[in-house]
């Protein structure tokens, strides 16, 4: 146990110094920005009430959870493997007392941490810009509301950057697993849409499913459908990309 804590204490090191994160934190600054600036040209342009404060932060979940927080997410896991494996510096990694389960569960748990990190960071940024531009809207519901649809958000987004783990253990060029993480976004994205009675078994369609926690009907059938589908090809991910690492010769 203690090796496995110093293992994830120097990943946790090694991500913060990663120019991706001060990358993906001023992109999500400039996001929300932008997204304010819009619903405010509209509200004072054409005299409409796009969102109100508690409303324009799951306006920016359902772009952000498509786009920028699966590409970054899918940079910092491609880093930690491809890239580690690319610069030989993996077999410092390995070289410390702690078991290539250790080494591996550590990097997982530290994606997740980033994930995570960032869905707090945008929520914070922008229930700020809500409560700056809109705050006579503004609620205790409301607010519940967002910090679910964010919590939410993390499941799916962390499964899918398991796919690009599974990548970056399968094939050792850093571009090679981003353009083929790419590829596999656009097809389970179009799969999604052209099979849409069997879109729950491809997990870029949940990128959305925070709105089955806060619709004015919850179908709980359906929510612990997902859950179970979402941590069914967690676990087959983890347990197929963890085979590649444990096998993989140094």
């Amino acid at each position: 146990m203690a090796g496995f804590k110093a293992a994830f204490y120097i990943e946790t090191v090694k991500l913060f110094k990663k120019k991706k994160i001060i990358a993906a934190a001023i992109l999500s600054i400039l996001a929300v920005l932008i997204g304010q600036i819009a619903v405010t040209a509209i509200k004072h342009g054409l005299g409409l009430r796009v969102v109100g404060s508690t409303e324009f932060p799951l306006v920016v979940l359902s772009m952000f959870s498509y786009t920028i927080l699966p590409l970054f997410a899918t940079f910092v896991a491609i880093d930690m493997f491809s890239g580690e494996f690319s610069s030989n510096t993996m077999k410092i990694t390995l070289t410390r007392p702690v078991s290539r389960f250790g080494v591996f569960s550590a990097k997982v748990l530290n994606l997740a941490l980033f994930i995570f990190a960032t869905l707090v960071f945008v929520m914070a940024l922008s229930l700020c810009a809500g409560f700056l531009f809109n705050m006579s809207t503004a609620s205790a519901l409301g607010i519940a509301r967002v910090v679910l649809s964010y919590i939410a958000t993390f499941f799916p987004v962390f499964v899918f950057s398991l796919l690009v783990v599974l990548l970056s253990n399968l094939l050792r060029g850093g571009l090679a697993v981003f353009f083929l993480s790419v590829i596999a976004f656009i097809a389970l994205t179009f799969l999604s849409v052209v099979f849409s009675s069997y879109s729950s078994f491809f997990i870029t369609s949940m990128f959305g499913w925070h709105t089955l926690w806060i619709s004015e009907t919850v179908n709980v059938f359906k929510i612990v459908r997902q859950i179970l589908i979402m941590t069914g090809c967690g676990i087959m991910l983890f347990t197929a990309g963890y085979y590649l690492f444990d096998s993989k010769d140094i």
